[in-house]
């Protein structure tokens, strides 16, 4: 059983574009799904789909590369973990790599980068920094 589900899914997703997979395959939530559509709005994945029934559902993510070849998601970082909650206003959210990269947020408007939080004027959990 993962602890952290946040956190595998962001490591497969990392894991698998080192190794040059086209996609990735995790169990099913909507927080899981929220995410990788927000990633696929960014272009760190191509493209997001739910596969299969009932308690059986997964996530299939394609994954997304350069014109040569290189992973879109070379570095990963857990911001907030289960164990400690990390929380910023929208004042304190600053871009991540010069705007390379991007943080995902759960806010009280559901989930969201950091460009739309401070855009919006929002704040809410840090979950992970991706770049």
């Amino acid at each position: 059983m993962v602890t952290d589900p946040i956190g595998d899914l962001i490591n497969r997703i990392k894991n698998a574009q080192m190794v040059k997979h086209s996609s990735v395959s995790v169990p099913y939530s909507t927080l899981k799904h929220a995410i990788a559509d927000k990633l696929a709005q960014r272009g760190f994945v191509k493209s997001v789909s739910k596969k299969g029934k009932k308690a059986k559902k997964t996530l299939e993510i394609e994954l997304a590369y350069t014109q040569a070849g290189e992973p879109r998601v070379t570095h990963t970082e857990r911001v907030s973990k289960p164990g400690r909650r990390l929380y910023a206003g929208a004042g304190e959210i600053k871009p991540v790599q010069h705007g390379r990269g991007v943080l995902i947020m759960s806010t009280p408007a559901g989930i969201k980068t950091d460009e739309e939080a401070r855009k919006e004027k929002i704040g809410g959990e840090m979950m992970f920094k991706l770049w």
